[in-house]
């Protein structure tokens, strides 16, 4: 299915990722500060960034991808070593961070570009997020409205909302929203975290 680089994602990343044994993940789920910052410290991720995919601008910025006009999720992209943490694992925290019954929106963040979305990047991937649907849909009252997507225009967000719930802990959306989210996801899945 997805065997190859996202548009918008370069080889060389590719190759670098292939070097280091580290595989990626793309989900959405919401405003991307908060899914980022719930990967953040947990064992075996090597990154977690905030980026854009689905919409057919290869260049969006936040302010568009923002207007809910350009097709395009907020997405984080997750480098892991899989010797260490599983898709699968990492999959359970995505259904932490957010409300997957919730269609394009997560409480008062409304748009489809603030949906929930998994972007698998080879049919192992897709095979597995189809199961944790599956499986997900017994955790849950109201139906998964989770969707399966191919990344495209896959691009990383702009400097300044990496970390961003990092450095900015006191910012009004941060403390009312980021960080009890985040608070959540790690009291649920403590064991998982430096």
């Amino acid at each position: 299915m997805l065997n190859s680089a996202p548009k918008g994602q370069s080889n060389l990343h590719m190759v670098k990722t292939r070097r280091h044994d580290m595989e990626r993940m793309i989900v959405g789920g919401g405003c991307f500060w908060c899914v980022e910052g719930a990967y953040k410290q947990i064992h075996g991720v090597e990154s977690a960034l905030p980026a854009y995919a689905g919409g057919p601008d290869p260049h969006p910025t936040y302010q568009a991808v923002c207007s809910g006009t350009t097709g395009h999720a907020e997405v984080v992209e997750v480098q892991f070593d899989p010797t260490v943490i599983s898709y699968e694992t990492l999959l359970e925290v995505f259904f932490t961070v957010h409300d997957p019954t919730q269609l394009n929106r997560q409480g008062n963040d409304i748009g489809t570009q603030y949906r929930s979305c998994i972007m698998p990047l080879s049919n192992e991937q897709q095979a597995k997020a189809e199961a944790i649907i599956r499986d997900m849909a017994n955790v849950y009252d109201e139906p998964i409205v989770t969707t399966l997507e191919e990344p495209i225009n896959f691009l990383i967000a702009e400097k300044k909302h990496h970390d961003y719930y990092a450095r900015n802990p006191y910012q009004g959306y941060c403390a009312a929203v980021v960080g009890p989210k985040i608070a959540k996801v790690r009291a649920k899945h403590a064991h998982l975290y430096r």
